[in-house]
Protein backbone atom coordinates (compact mmCIF):
# COMPACT_ATOMS: atom_id res chain seq x y z
CA UNK A 1 0.00 0.00 0.00
CA UNK A 2 1.39 3.43 -1.02
CA UNK A 3 1.49 5.68 2.04
CA UNK A 4 2.95 8.67 0.19
CA UNK A 5 0.90 11.89 0.47
CA UNK A 6 0.10 12.86 -3.17
CA UNK A 7 0.99 16.54 -2.67
CA UNK A 8 4.36 15.67 -1.11
CA UNK A 9 5.72 13.61 -4.02
CA UNK A 10 7.15 16.49 -6.16
CA UNK A 11 9.40 17.44 -3.19
CA UNK A 12 10.87 13.96 -2.62
CA UNK A 13 14.10 13.76 -4.66
CA UNK A 14 16.83 16.35 -3.97
CA UNK A 15 18.20 16.33 -7.50
CA UNK A 16 14.84 17.61 -8.78
CA UNK A 17 15.38 21.02 -7.12
CA UNK A 18 18.14 23.45 -6.17
CA UNK A 19 17.22 24.10 -2.55
CA UNK A 20 19.39 21.33 -1.07
CA UNK A 21 22.54 22.37 0.76
CA UNK A 22 24.87 20.47 -1.54
CA UNK A 23 23.26 21.83 -4.71
CA UNK A 24 23.39 25.36 -3.34
CA UNK A 25 27.09 25.02 -2.56
CA UNK A 26 27.71 23.58 -6.04
CA UNK A 27 25.73 26.30 -7.83
CA UNK A 28 27.43 29.05 -5.82
CA UNK A 29 30.89 27.68 -6.57
CA UNK A 30 30.15 27.36 -10.30
CA UNK A 31 28.69 30.87 -10.54
CA UNK A 32 31.47 32.38 -8.45
CA UNK A 33 34.00 30.85 -10.82
CA UNK A 34 32.18 31.27 -14.12
CA UNK A 35 30.96 34.87 -13.88
CA UNK A 36 34.22 36.74 -13.07
CA UNK A 37 36.47 34.48 -15.14
CA UNK A 38 34.04 34.47 -18.05
CA UNK A 39 33.66 38.26 -18.04
CA UNK A 40 37.42 38.82 -17.75
CA UNK A 41 38.33 36.37 -20.48
CA UNK A 42 35.46 37.58 -22.68
CA UNK A 43 36.65 41.19 -22.48
CA UNK A 44 40.22 40.10 -23.21
CA UNK A 45 39.05 38.06 -26.19
CA UNK A 46 37.08 40.98 -27.65
CA UNK A 47 39.98 43.39 -27.17
CA UNK A 48 42.49 40.99 -28.70
CA UNK A 49 40.23 40.32 -31.66
CA UNK A 50 39.65 44.03 -32.23
CA UNK A 51 43.37 44.76 -32.09
CA UNK A 52 44.12 41.86 -34.44
CA UNK A 53 41.45 43.04 -36.91
CA UNK A 54 42.98 46.52 -36.94
CA UNK A 55 46.44 45.08 -37.55
CA UNK A 56 45.15 42.84 -40.37
CA UNK A 57 43.35 45.83 -41.92
CA UNK A 58 46.45 48.00 -41.82
CA UNK A 59 48.67 45.23 -43.22
CA UNK A 60 46.30 44.45 -46.07
CA UNK A 61 45.75 48.12 -46.90
CA UNK A 62 49.52 48.68 -46.90
CA UNK A 63 50.05 45.69 -49.19
CA UNK A 64 47.32 46.70 -51.62
CA UNK A 65 48.43 50.36 -51.75
CA UNK A 66 52.10 49.50 -52.28
CA UNK A 67 51.27 46.84 -54.85
CA UNK A 68 48.88 49.13 -56.74
CA UNK A 69 51.52 51.84 -56.80
CA UNK A 70 54.19 49.40 -58.04
CA UNK A 71 51.89 48.00 -60.74
CA UNK A 72 51.01 51.51 -61.82
CA UNK A 73 54.70 52.42 -62.06
CA UNK A 74 55.44 49.23 -64.03
CA UNK A 75 52.69 49.94 -66.54
CA UNK A 76 53.52 53.66 -66.70
CA UNK A 77 57.13 52.86 -67.59
CA UNK A 78 56.03 50.61 -70.43
CA UNK A 79 53.62 53.20 -71.75
CA UNK A 80 56.33 55.85 -71.47
CA UNK A 81 58.67 53.72 -73.55
CA UNK A 82 55.97 53.32 -76.19
CA UNK A 83 55.37 57.08 -76.31
CA UNK A 84 59.08 57.61 -76.89
CA UNK A 85 59.08 54.97 -79.64
CA UNK A 86 55.95 56.47 -81.21
CA UNK A 87 57.60 59.92 -81.42
CA UNK A 88 59.93 58.75 -84.17
CA UNK A 89 59.48 60.50 -87.54
CA UNK A 90 59.73 57.11 -89.22
CA UNK A 91 56.54 55.98 -87.49
CA UNK A 92 54.59 59.16 -88.32
CA UNK A 93 55.81 59.23 -91.96
CA UNK A 94 54.87 55.58 -92.47
CA UNK A 95 51.37 56.18 -91.13
CA UNK A 96 50.93 59.33 -93.30
CA UNK A 97 52.03 57.41 -96.39
CA UNK A 98 49.60 54.58 -95.54
CA UNK A 99 46.84 57.14 -95.12
CA UNK A 100 47.77 58.57 -98.57
CA UNK A 101 47.26 55.18 -100.19
CA UNK A 102 50.77 53.71 -100.33
CA UNK A 103 51.14 50.09 -99.31
CA UNK A 104 53.86 48.50 -97.20
CA UNK A 105 54.84 45.00 -96.19
CA UNK A 106 54.66 44.59 -92.38
CA UNK A 107 57.64 42.27 -92.27
CA UNK A 108 59.85 44.41 -94.53
CA UNK A 109 61.00 47.96 -94.85
CA UNK A 110 62.62 50.63 -92.75
CA UNK A 111 59.76 50.79 -90.22
CA UNK A 112 60.11 47.10 -89.49
CA UNK A 113 63.87 47.49 -89.07
CA UNK A 114 63.18 50.27 -86.58
CA UNK A 115 60.83 48.01 -84.61
CA UNK A 116 63.28 45.12 -84.67
CA UNK A 117 66.05 47.31 -83.33
CA UNK A 118 63.83 48.50 -80.49
CA UNK A 119 62.75 44.92 -79.74
CA UNK A 120 66.37 43.83 -79.47
CA UNK A 121 67.19 46.61 -77.01
CA UNK A 122 64.06 46.34 -74.84
CA UNK A 123 63.37 42.77 -73.76
CA UNK A 124 60.23 43.68 -71.80
CA UNK A 125 58.19 43.63 -75.02
CA UNK A 126 57.18 40.40 -76.73
CA UNK A 127 56.26 42.26 -79.90
CA UNK A 128 56.12 45.83 -81.21
CA UNK A 129 53.44 46.76 -83.75
CA UNK A 130 52.40 49.88 -85.66
CA UNK A 131 48.68 50.07 -86.57
CA UNK A 132 46.71 52.52 -88.67
CA UNK A 133 43.33 53.85 -87.53
CA UNK A 134 41.59 50.92 -89.25
CA UNK A 135 43.58 48.51 -87.06
CA UNK A 136 45.71 47.18 -89.93
CA UNK A 137 49.27 46.14 -89.07
CA UNK A 138 51.76 48.34 -90.95
CA UNK A 139 54.84 46.84 -89.34
CA UNK A 140 55.77 44.26 -86.69
CA UNK A 141 58.98 43.25 -84.96
CA UNK A 142 58.18 39.55 -85.48
CA UNK A 143 58.96 37.60 -88.62
CA UNK A 144 55.24 36.96 -89.22
CA UNK A 145 52.13 39.03 -88.62
CA UNK A 146 50.04 37.90 -85.62
CA UNK A 147 46.63 39.21 -84.51
CA UNK A 148 46.76 42.14 -82.10
CA UNK A 149 44.12 41.76 -79.36
CA UNK A 150 43.21 45.36 -78.63
CA UNK A 151 39.87 46.23 -77.03
CA UNK A 152 36.98 47.09 -79.35
CA UNK A 153 37.00 50.74 -78.22
CA UNK A 154 40.77 51.23 -78.52
CA UNK A 155 40.44 54.26 -80.78
CA UNK A 156 38.12 56.01 -78.28
CA UNK A 157 40.55 55.19 -75.47
CA UNK A 158 43.50 56.54 -77.46
CA UNK A 159 41.69 59.81 -78.09
CA UNK A 160 40.35 60.17 -74.55
CA UNK A 161 43.08 58.66 -72.36
CA UNK A 162 46.08 58.84 -74.73
CA UNK A 163 46.55 55.15 -74.06
CA UNK A 164 44.77 51.84 -74.50
CA UNK A 165 45.22 48.74 -72.36
CA UNK A 166 43.72 45.48 -73.62
CA UNK A 167 42.39 42.48 -71.76
CA UNK A 168 44.80 39.82 -70.52
CA UNK A 169 44.79 36.60 -72.52
CA UNK A 170 46.65 33.31 -72.69
CA UNK A 171 48.85 32.53 -75.69
CA UNK A 172 48.59 28.75 -75.91
CA UNK A 173 51.38 28.47 -78.50
CA UNK A 174 53.86 30.42 -76.40
CA UNK A 175 52.45 29.16 -73.10
CA UNK A 176 52.40 32.67 -71.70
CA UNK A 177 49.94 35.18 -70.38
CA UNK A 178 50.00 38.35 -72.49
CA UNK A 179 48.60 41.84 -72.66
CA UNK A 180 48.42 44.47 -75.45
CA UNK A 181 49.05 48.15 -74.65
CA UNK A 182 49.06 51.00 -77.13
CA UNK A 183 49.72 54.75 -77.36
CA UNK A 184 48.50 57.11 -80.09
CA UNK A 185 50.63 58.37 -83.00
CA UNK A 186 49.58 61.96 -83.71
CA UNK A 187 50.08 64.33 -86.65
CA UNK A 188 51.58 67.74 -86.01
CA UNK A 189 48.05 69.20 -86.16
CA UNK A 190 46.83 66.76 -83.51
CA UNK A 191 45.12 64.27 -85.82
CA UNK A 192 45.26 60.59 -84.85
CA UNK A 193 47.30 58.73 -87.43
CA UNK A 194 47.41 55.33 -85.74
CA UNK A 195 48.77 53.48 -82.77
CA UNK A 196 52.10 52.17 -81.54
CA UNK A 197 51.29 48.91 -79.69
CA UNK A 198 53.29 46.41 -77.73
CA UNK A 199 52.63 42.87 -76.57
CA UNK A 200 53.66 42.43 -72.93
CA UNK A 201 54.48 39.22 -71.09
CA UNK A 202 52.53 38.99 -67.80
CA UNK A 203 55.28 36.99 -66.07
CA UNK A 204 56.96 40.18 -64.70
CA UNK A 205 53.59 41.19 -63.20
CA UNK A 206 53.34 37.77 -61.52
CA UNK A 207 56.83 38.20 -60.04
CA UNK A 208 55.97 41.74 -58.94
CA UNK A 209 52.82 40.60 -57.11
CA UNK A 210 54.65 37.69 -55.52
CA UNK A 211 57.31 40.03 -54.14
CA UNK A 212 54.62 41.94 -52.19
CA UNK A 213 52.72 38.85 -50.89
CA UNK A 214 53.50 38.29 -47.22
CA UNK A 215 53.48 34.46 -47.20
CA UNK A 216 51.74 31.38 -48.59
CA UNK A 217 48.61 32.04 -46.53
CA UNK A 218 47.98 35.32 -48.38
CA UNK A 219 47.63 36.26 -52.02
CA UNK A 220 47.70 39.40 -54.14
CA UNK A 221 46.09 39.49 -57.54
CA UNK A 222 45.48 42.04 -60.25
CA UNK A 223 42.11 42.32 -61.95
CA UNK A 224 40.27 44.59 -64.31
CA UNK A 225 37.41 46.79 -63.18
CA UNK A 226 35.11 44.20 -64.81
CA UNK A 227 36.35 41.60 -62.29
CA UNK A 228 38.50 39.58 -64.72
CA UNK A 229 41.80 38.34 -63.25
CA UNK A 230 45.02 39.52 -64.94
CA UNK A 231 47.78 38.15 -62.71
CA UNK A 232 48.24 36.58 -59.29
CA UNK A 233 51.04 36.11 -56.78
CA UNK A 234 50.20 32.38 -56.63
CA UNK A 235 50.50 31.34 -60.27
CA UNK A 236 49.84 32.40 -63.83
CA UNK A 237 47.85 30.11 -66.11
CA UNK A 238 45.11 29.99 -68.69
CA UNK A 239 42.67 28.96 -65.95
CA UNK A 240 43.52 32.06 -63.92
CA UNK A 241 43.00 34.40 -66.90
CA UNK A 242 39.60 32.80 -67.54
CA UNK A 243 38.49 33.50 -63.95
CA UNK A 244 36.07 36.31 -63.13
CA UNK A 245 35.53 37.37 -59.54
CA UNK A 246 31.85 36.95 -58.46
CA UNK A 247 29.89 40.17 -58.85
CA UNK A 248 28.81 40.33 -55.18
CA UNK A 249 32.39 39.86 -53.96
CA UNK A 250 33.74 42.46 -56.38
CA UNK A 251 30.97 44.91 -55.43
CA UNK A 252 31.73 44.43 -51.71
CA UNK A 253 35.44 45.09 -52.27
CA UNK A 254 34.76 48.18 -54.41
CA UNK A 255 32.29 49.57 -51.85
CA UNK A 256 34.74 49.13 -48.98
CA UNK A 257 37.89 50.13 -50.87
CA UNK A 258 39.58 51.50 -47.75
CA UNK A 259 38.38 48.71 -45.50
CA UNK A 260 38.48 44.91 -45.18
CA UNK A 261 35.76 42.54 -46.39
CA UNK A 262 35.27 38.83 -45.65
CA UNK A 263 34.44 36.66 -48.67
CA UNK A 264 35.24 33.41 -50.49
CA UNK A 265 38.15 33.91 -52.86
CA UNK A 266 38.51 32.52 -56.36
CA UNK A 267 40.60 29.76 -54.76
CA UNK A 268 37.54 28.64 -52.76
CA UNK A 269 38.92 29.70 -49.36
CA UNK A 270 37.35 31.89 -46.72
CA UNK A 271 39.49 35.03 -46.68
CA UNK A 272 39.52 38.67 -45.67
CA UNK A 273 40.83 41.17 -48.21
CA UNK A 274 40.93 44.73 -49.44
CA UNK A 275 40.97 46.38 -52.87
CA UNK A 276 42.92 49.34 -54.19
CA UNK A 277 42.60 50.84 -57.67
CA UNK A 278 45.72 51.20 -59.83
CA UNK A 279 46.26 54.85 -60.82
CA UNK A 280 45.58 55.92 -64.45
CA UNK A 281 44.38 52.52 -65.60
CA UNK A 282 41.25 50.43 -65.28
CA UNK A 283 42.87 47.93 -62.96
CA UNK A 284 42.64 47.13 -59.27
CA UNK A 285 44.81 45.21 -56.82
CA UNK A 286 43.28 42.85 -54.24
CA UNK A 287 45.32 41.77 -51.22
CA UNK A 288 43.84 38.94 -49.14
CA UNK A 289 44.75 36.51 -46.40
CA UNK A 290 43.15 33.28 -45.20
CA UNK A 291 40.62 33.97 -42.48
CA UNK A 292 41.83 30.92 -40.60
CA UNK A 293 45.41 32.20 -40.63
CA UNK A 294 44.38 35.79 -39.93
CA UNK A 295 42.48 34.92 -36.79
CA UNK A 296 44.56 31.92 -35.73
CA UNK A 297 46.10 33.84 -32.85
CA UNK A 298 42.80 35.03 -31.44
CA UNK A 299 41.31 31.56 -31.89
CA UNK A 300 44.17 30.10 -29.87
CA UNK A 301 43.48 32.65 -27.17
CA UNK A 302 39.78 31.75 -27.24
CA UNK A 303 40.53 28.02 -26.98
CA UNK A 304 42.97 28.67 -24.15
CA UNK A 305 40.40 30.83 -22.35
CA UNK A 306 37.77 28.10 -22.69
CA UNK A 307 40.23 25.53 -21.37
CA UNK A 308 41.05 27.74 -18.37
CA UNK A 309 37.35 28.31 -17.61
CA UNK A 310 36.65 24.58 -17.94
CA UNK A 311 39.50 23.66 -15.58
CA UNK A 312 38.34 26.30 -13.08
CA UNK A 313 34.80 24.96 -13.24
CA UNK A 314 36.00 21.39 -12.71
CA UNK A 315 38.13 22.44 -9.75
CA UNK A 316 35.32 24.52 -8.24
CA UNK A 317 32.75 21.76 -8.77
CA UNK A 318 35.05 19.14 -7.23
CA UNK A 319 35.72 21.34 -4.19
CA UNK A 320 32.03 22.17 -3.80
CA UNK A 321 31.10 18.51 -4.12
CA UNK A 322 33.61 17.51 -1.46
CA UNK A 323 32.43 20.26 0.87
CA UNK A 324 28.82 19.31 0.23
CA UNK A 325 29.57 15.69 1.15
CA UNK A 326 31.16 16.70 4.43
CA UNK A 327 28.29 18.99 5.34
CA UNK A 328 25.25 17.31 3.87
CA UNK A 329 26.05 13.57 3.82
CA UNK A 330 24.06 12.68 6.97
CA UNK A 331 21.13 14.83 5.84
CA UNK A 332 21.39 13.33 2.36
CA UNK A 333 21.07 9.81 3.80
CA UNK A 334 17.96 10.87 5.69
CA UNK A 335 16.52 12.50 2.56
CA UNK A 336 17.11 9.40 0.43
CA UNK A 337 15.70 7.17 3.17
CA UNK A 338 12.57 9.32 3.38
CA UNK A 339 12.26 9.16 -0.42
CA UNK A 340 12.44 5.36 -0.36
CA UNK A 341 9.81 5.20 2.38
CA UNK A 342 7.60 7.57 0.38
CA UNK A 343 7.91 5.23 -2.63
CA UNK A 344 6.70 2.37 -0.42
CA UNK A 345 10.04 0.71 0.41
CA UNK A 346 9.97 0.12 4.18
CA UNK A 347 13.15 -2.01 4.21
CA UNK A 348 15.15 1.12 5.02
CA UNK A 349 17.58 0.90 7.95
CA UNK A 350 19.90 3.89 8.16
CA UNK A 351 23.27 3.60 9.93
CA UNK A 352 23.66 5.57 13.11
CA UNK A 353 24.24 9.24 12.33
CA UNK A 354 26.64 9.87 15.21
CA UNK A 355 26.08 12.20 18.11
CA UNK A 356 24.09 15.38 18.13
CA UNK A 357 20.81 16.31 16.49
CA UNK A 358 21.43 14.35 13.28
CA UNK A 359 22.09 11.13 15.24
CA UNK A 360 18.93 11.61 17.27
CA UNK A 361 16.96 12.33 14.09
CA UNK A 362 18.32 9.15 12.47
CA UNK A 363 17.29 7.06 15.49
CA UNK A 364 13.77 8.52 15.44
CA UNK A 365 13.55 7.88 11.69
CA UNK A 366 14.54 4.20 12.05
CA UNK A 367 12.01 3.73 14.88
CA UNK A 368 9.30 5.32 12.72
CA UNK A 369 10.13 3.00 9.79
CA UNK A 370 9.97 -0.08 12.03
CA UNK A 371 6.51 0.99 13.23
CA UNK A 372 5.41 1.49 9.62
CA UNK A 373 6.67 -2.00 8.69
CA UNK A 374 4.59 -3.53 11.49
CA UNK A 375 1.55 -1.54 10.38
CA UNK A 376 2.07 -2.61 6.77
CA UNK A 377 2.15 -6.30 7.73
CA UNK A 378 -1.15 -5.91 9.56
CA UNK A 379 -2.61 -4.00 6.65
CA UNK A 380 -1.40 -6.66 4.18
CA UNK A 381 -3.16 -9.36 6.24
CA UNK A 382 -6.39 -7.35 6.21
CA UNK A 383 -6.09 -6.75 2.46
CA UNK A 384 -5.56 -10.46 1.80
CA UNK A 385 -8.64 -11.33 3.81
CA UNK A 386 -10.66 -8.72 1.94
CA UNK A 387 -9.39 -10.05 -1.37
CA UNK A 388 -10.48 -13.60 -0.58
CA UNK A 389 -13.87 -12.34 0.56
CA UNK A 390 -14.28 -10.29 -2.60
CA UNK A 391 -13.38 -13.28 -4.76
CA UNK A 392 -15.93 -15.37 -2.92
CA UNK A 393 -18.59 -12.68 -3.34
CA UNK A 394 -17.75 -12.37 -7.01
CA UNK A 395 -18.07 -16.13 -7.44
CA UNK A 396 -21.38 -16.19 -5.58
CA UNK A 397 -22.73 -13.30 -7.65
CA UNK A 398 -22.46 -15.40 -10.86
CA UNK A 399 -23.12 -18.89 -9.42
CA UNK A 400 -26.39 -20.61 -8.54
CA UNK A 401 -26.25 -21.49 -4.84
CA UNK A 402 -28.05 -24.83 -5.17
CA UNK A 403 -26.56 -26.42 -8.30
CA UNK A 404 -23.17 -24.70 -8.55
CA UNK A 405 -23.91 -23.81 -12.20
CA UNK A 406 -23.81 -20.26 -13.57
CA UNK A 407 -26.86 -18.23 -12.56
CA UNK A 408 -29.22 -16.23 -14.74
CA UNK A 409 -27.06 -13.05 -14.54
CA UNK A 410 -23.91 -14.88 -15.64
CA UNK A 411 -25.83 -16.56 -18.45
CA UNK A 412 -26.99 -13.19 -19.86
CA UNK A 413 -23.47 -11.72 -19.63
CA UNK A 414 -22.06 -14.71 -21.51
CA UNK A 415 -24.80 -14.38 -24.14
CA UNK A 416 -23.86 -10.74 -24.77
CA UNK A 417 -20.17 -11.71 -24.99
CA UNK A 418 -20.92 -14.41 -27.57
CA UNK A 419 -22.85 -11.85 -29.63
CA UNK A 420 -19.82 -9.53 -29.64
CA UNK A 421 -17.50 -12.40 -30.53
CA UNK A 422 -19.74 -13.40 -33.45
CA UNK A 423 -19.61 -9.84 -34.87
CA UNK A 424 -15.81 -10.18 -34.88
CA UNK A 425 -15.32 -13.81 -35.99
CA UNK A 426 -18.63 -14.66 -37.75
CA UNK A 427 -18.57 -18.07 -36.06
CA UNK A 428 -22.02 -19.36 -34.94
CA UNK A 429 -23.02 -20.58 -31.48
CA UNK A 430 -25.93 -22.69 -30.24
CA UNK A 431 -28.26 -22.47 -27.21
CA UNK A 432 -29.95 -25.37 -25.35
CA UNK A 433 -32.99 -24.79 -23.12
CA UNK A 434 -33.88 -27.76 -20.86
CA UNK A 435 -36.74 -28.30 -18.40
CA UNK A 436 -37.37 -31.14 -15.89
CA UNK A 437 -40.64 -32.85 -16.79
CA UNK A 438 -43.39 -32.99 -14.10
CA UNK A 439 -41.05 -31.46 -11.51
CA UNK A 440 -43.88 -29.82 -9.54
CA UNK A 441 -45.59 -33.18 -9.09
CA UNK A 442 -42.30 -34.68 -7.95
CA UNK A 443 -41.89 -31.93 -5.37
CA UNK A 444 -45.47 -32.35 -4.15
CA UNK A 445 -45.01 -36.09 -3.86
CA UNK A 446 -41.51 -36.44 -2.41
CA UNK A 447 -40.87 -33.01 -0.92
CA UNK A 448 -38.64 -30.12 -1.76
CA UNK A 449 -35.39 -31.63 -0.37
CA UNK A 450 -35.79 -34.54 -2.78
CA UNK A 451 -36.48 -32.04 -5.60
CA UNK A 452 -33.31 -30.14 -4.73
CA UNK A 453 -31.33 -33.38 -4.99
CA UNK A 454 -32.82 -33.97 -8.46
CA UNK A 455 -31.70 -30.50 -9.59
CA UNK A 456 -28.18 -31.07 -8.21
CA UNK A 457 -27.87 -34.41 -9.98
CA UNK A 458 -29.08 -32.97 -13.31
CA UNK A 459 -26.59 -30.06 -12.90
CA UNK A 460 -23.78 -32.61 -12.46
CA UNK A 461 -24.88 -34.37 -15.67
CA UNK A 462 -24.85 -31.02 -17.54
CA UNK A 463 -21.33 -30.22 -16.30
CA UNK A 464 -20.06 -33.66 -17.28
CA UNK A 465 -21.66 -33.58 -20.75
CA UNK A 466 -20.40 -30.11 -21.79
CA UNK A 467 -17.00 -28.61 -22.54
CA UNK A 468 -15.11 -26.18 -20.31
CA UNK A 469 -15.70 -23.44 -22.87
CA UNK A 470 -19.48 -24.00 -22.73
CA UNK A 471 -21.67 -22.13 -20.25
CA UNK A 472 -24.16 -24.36 -18.36
CA UNK A 473 -26.55 -22.28 -16.21
CA UNK A 474 -29.65 -22.63 -14.07
CA UNK A 475 -32.10 -20.39 -15.90
CA UNK A 476 -34.72 -20.48 -13.15
CA UNK A 477 -36.65 -23.08 -11.09
CA UNK A 478 -36.26 -26.46 -12.82
CA UNK A 479 -35.20 -24.84 -16.15
CA UNK A 480 -31.56 -24.94 -17.40
CA UNK A 481 -29.73 -23.31 -20.32
CA UNK A 482 -26.46 -24.07 -22.11
CA UNK A 483 -24.49 -21.75 -24.44
CA UNK A 484 -22.14 -23.63 -26.79
CA UNK A 485 -19.61 -21.37 -28.63
CA UNK A 486 -18.34 -22.35 -32.11
CA UNK A 487 -21.02 -25.03 -32.35
CA UNK A 488 -23.54 -25.48 -35.19
CA UNK A 489 -27.00 -26.94 -34.74
CA UNK A 490 -25.95 -30.50 -35.59
CA UNK A 491 -23.32 -30.63 -32.83
CA UNK A 492 -25.70 -29.00 -30.35
CA UNK A 493 -28.38 -31.57 -31.14
CA UNK A 494 -25.91 -34.38 -30.50
CA UNK A 495 -24.97 -32.96 -27.08
CA UNK A 496 -28.62 -32.35 -26.20
CA UNK A 497 -29.52 -35.95 -27.03
CA UNK A 498 -26.63 -37.22 -24.93
CA UNK A 499 -27.80 -35.13 -21.94
CA UNK A 500 -31.40 -36.32 -22.36
CA UNK A 501 -30.27 -39.95 -22.52
CA UNK A 502 -28.11 -39.67 -19.38
CA UNK A 503 -30.92 -38.07 -17.40
CA UNK A 504 -33.31 -40.74 -18.65
CA UNK A 505 -30.93 -43.49 -17.51
CA UNK A 506 -30.08 -41.92 -14.15
CA UNK A 507 -31.43 -43.34 -10.89
CA UNK A 508 -33.52 -40.77 -8.97
CA UNK A 509 -35.31 -41.39 -5.62
CA UNK A 510 -38.96 -42.30 -5.97
CA UNK A 511 -39.40 -42.49 -9.74
CA UNK A 512 -37.88 -41.86 -13.17
CA UNK A 513 -37.04 -38.29 -14.27
CA UNK A 514 -37.03 -37.10 -17.90
CA UNK A 515 -35.77 -33.88 -19.54
CA UNK A 516 -37.28 -31.90 -22.43
CA UNK A 517 -34.75 -29.84 -24.48
CA UNK A 518 -35.09 -27.14 -27.15
CA UNK A 519 -32.09 -26.30 -29.41
CA UNK A 520 -31.47 -23.18 -31.56
CA UNK A 521 -28.48 -21.80 -33.54
CA UNK A 522 -27.37 -18.15 -33.83
CA UNK A 523 -27.65 -16.43 -36.27
CA UNK A 524 -29.49 -19.08 -38.22
CA UNK A 525 -32.59 -19.01 -35.99
CA UNK A 526 -32.53 -15.44 -34.59
CA UNK A 527 -31.17 -11.97 -35.41
CA UNK A 528 -30.01 -11.01 -31.91
CA UNK A 529 -28.39 -12.95 -29.05
CA UNK A 530 -31.35 -12.16 -26.77
CA UNK A 531 -33.83 -13.47 -29.32
CA UNK A 532 -32.06 -16.84 -29.60
CA UNK A 533 -33.12 -17.67 -26.02
CA UNK A 534 -36.76 -17.13 -26.93
CA UNK A 535 -36.39 -19.33 -30.01
CA UNK A 536 -34.76 -22.14 -28.00
CA UNK A 537 -37.43 -21.72 -25.27
CA UNK A 538 -40.20 -22.03 -27.89
CA UNK A 539 -38.55 -25.25 -29.19
CA UNK A 540 -38.48 -26.48 -25.56
CA UNK A 541 -42.19 -25.99 -25.13
CA UNK A 542 -42.87 -27.72 -28.42
CA UNK A 543 -40.93 -30.65 -26.97
CA UNK A 544 -43.21 -30.46 -23.91
CA UNK A 545 -46.31 -30.39 -26.06
CA UNK A 546 -44.99 -33.25 -28.19
CA UNK A 547 -44.86 -35.60 -25.23
CA UNK A 548 -41.85 -34.56 -23.09
CA UNK A 549 -38.57 -36.43 -22.62
CA UNK A 550 -37.29 -35.41 -26.08
CA UNK A 551 -35.02 -32.97 -27.95
CA UNK A 552 -36.58 -30.54 -30.44
CA UNK A 553 -34.67 -28.36 -32.94
CA UNK A 554 -35.94 -24.84 -33.60
CA UNK A 555 -38.06 -24.71 -36.74
CA UNK A 556 -38.54 -28.52 -36.97
CA UNK A 557 -41.89 -30.32 -36.82
CA UNK A 558 -42.46 -32.37 -33.65
CA UNK A 559 -44.01 -35.85 -33.97
CA UNK A 560 -46.09 -36.95 -31.04
CA UNK A 561 -45.02 -40.09 -29.20
CA UNK A 562 -46.99 -43.17 -30.11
Amino acid sequence: MDLTPPLARPRILPFQRFDSIRNRILVFAVLATLIPSGITLGISYVQNRHALEEKITQDLLSESVQTARAVGVWLKERLYDLRVFAGSEEVANSLQQAAGGSTTTPTRGRLREYLVSLHERFSDFEQLVVLDVQGRVLATSLPVVTPVQLPADWLERLRADRQAVGEAYWDSKAGKGKLIIAVPVLHADGRLLGAFAAELNLAPLHELLRSFARDSSGAIYLLSTAGALIASSDFLSSQLLATILPADVFESLITREDGVSPYVSYRGQEVVGTLKRVPQVRWAVVAEISANTAFQQVRRFRDFALLVVTLLLIAAAASAYRLGLLIARPLDRLTKGAAEVARGDLAVDLPAGGAGEVGYLTSVFNHMVSRLRAGRRELDDINETLRLKNEELERLSVTDGLTGLANHRALMQRLDAEGVRFSRTQRPFSVLMADVDHFKQYNDTFGHPAGDEVLKKIAAILRDATRTMDCAARYGGEEFAIIMPDTAIAGAMHVAERIRARVDAADFPGRKITLSIGVAEFPKDADTPQAILAVADEALYRAKRGGRGRVVQAGKTVKAKS
